[in-house]
C-alpha cells in the first residue's frame, strides 16, 4: 500500500475575466463602415454618366469649356449695336428737307387755251345782260364775277403778268358796276360798254 501516490487536492479557483473585445468589435465595424465609403467614391468616379463618356474624359470639359468663351468675347468686342444708332441719327434731319419743285412759266399760248373759255363766256354774258333786266340780268352778271375770279387766281406768264393782272381788276370793277346797274334799273348801257371793253383788253392781252 506504500507504493500508492497521493492524490491532488482539487480546489475550485475562480475562472479568470475574459478579455473584452468590445474595441476590437468597433474598430472592425468603423473599418467597414471605411472599406464601404472608400468603394463607394470609387464606383461614384469610375461609373460612367451621361452619354457614356469614359471618366478619364473629364479633363474634356475643361478643355471644351476654354472655347466656349471665345465665341462670346467676340459678340461682346463687335460694336454692331452702335452702327444702326448711328445711322438712324441723321434720318430725322434728312426727312424735314423739302424742296418745292420750280413753277415752270407757262407759254402765252398755253395760258391762252386755259382762259379762253372763260373770255368768251365773258362776251356772251354781256351781251345775255343787254338783252334781260331784273334779276335774271343779276344772276348772269354773278356768273360772270365768279369767272373773272377764276381769271384772276390763273398764273400768267412773266412777260405778260403785270398786263394781264391790271386788266383783270379793270374788269371786275365794271362787272361790280353793271350789277349794280342792273339791280338798278339805271345806267345800264354805260355799264354793258365798260364790261365789254374791259373784256376785249384781256382777250387781246392773251391774242384773241
Amino acid at each position: 500500500m506504500s507504493d500508492e501516490q497521493p492524490q491532488p487536492e482539487l480546489r475550485w479557483a475562480p475562472l479568470p475575466p475574459k478579455p473584452r473585445r468590445a474595441g476590437r468589435v468597433w474598430l472592425i465595424i468603423g473599418l467597414v463602415v471605411a472599406a464601404i465609403v472608400v468603394v463607394a467614391v470609387v464606383l461614384f468616379f469610375l461609373i460612367p454618366r451621361g452619354d457614356g463618356v469614359a471618366p478619364t474624359a473629364s479633363p474634356s470639359p475643361s478643355a471644351s469649356a476654354s472655347p466656349s468663351p471665345s465665341p462670346s468675347a467676340a459678340p461682346s468686342e463687335t460694336a454692331v449695336p452702335e452702327e444702326p444708332t448711328e445711322t438712324t441719327e441723321p434720318e430725322p434731319t434728312q426727312t424735314p428737307i423739302t424742296s418745292q419743285p420750280p413753277v415752270s412759266d407757262p407759254s402765252v399760248a398755253t395760258f391762252r387755251g386755259q382762259v379762253s373759255g372763260w373770255l368768251d363766256d365773258a362776251l356772251t354774258g354781256i351781251d345775255i345782260v343787254s338783252g334781260t333786266s331784273g334779276q335774271e340780268a343779276v344772276d348772269v352778271v354773278d356768273s360772270l364775277q365768279n369767272d373773272a375770279q377764276r381769271l384772276g387766281e390763273s398764273l400768267p406768264p412773266s412777260s405778260i403778268e403785270s398786263d394781264w393782272n391790271a386788266a383783270v381788276g379793270t374788269y371786275s370793277q365794271a362787272l361790280s358796276t353793271l350789277r349794280s346797274a342792273a339791280s338798278s334799273g339805271s345806267g345800264l348801257s354805260g355799264a354793258l360798254d365798260g364790261a365789254r371793253s374791259a373784256a376785249n383788253e384781256l382777250r387781246s392781252i392773251v391774242g384773241l
